[in-house]
């Protein structure tokens, strides 16, 4: 597998070395510093961040379109996971927020959370379009 790295981005997405990957919206300002608050919990290479912005990137099973509109997550096992689900499997791996995970086990926080993120996402497809 070719692994590349740029500016501490992992660009080889399609997993296969038991890595978690984080694929993230670089261009979006708030989604760039949540990733940020993220990378600041865990600066060992257990998680790979992937910027769905890079002029190069490819995932198999994931388009740029579709990482662009929800956060995405490709588990260590190669299953590709979005929404909350992403996030849980995200806090699962950041040993400072697994009480969040913990949190979410639920099925009716599950779905409280996924309201929250739809809610986040409409309003900052409605600002990139202003």
């Amino acid at each position: 597998m070719d692994r590349r790295r740029q500016n501490g981005l992992d660009t080889s997405v399609n997993g296969g070395d038991g890595k978690l990957r984080v694929f993230f919206d670089g261009a979006c300002p708030v989604c760039s510093r949540e990733i940020a608050f993220y990378r600041g919990l865990r600066d060992d290479d257990a998680i790979a961040w992937v910027d769905v912005t890079a002029a190069d990137f490819t995932c198999e099973g994931l388009t740029r379109a579709s990482a662009l509109s929800r956060l995405h997550v490709r588990t260590a096992d190669g299953r590709l996971v979005n929404g909350v689900p992403a996030f849980r499997e995200l806090w699962l791996h950041l040993p400072a927020l697994k009480w969040l995970y913990l949190l979410s086990r639920p099925r009716a926080m599950q779905w409280l959370l996924e309201r929250a993120y739809e809610f986040f996402l409409r309003r900052r497809a409605r600002a990139r379009a202003a």
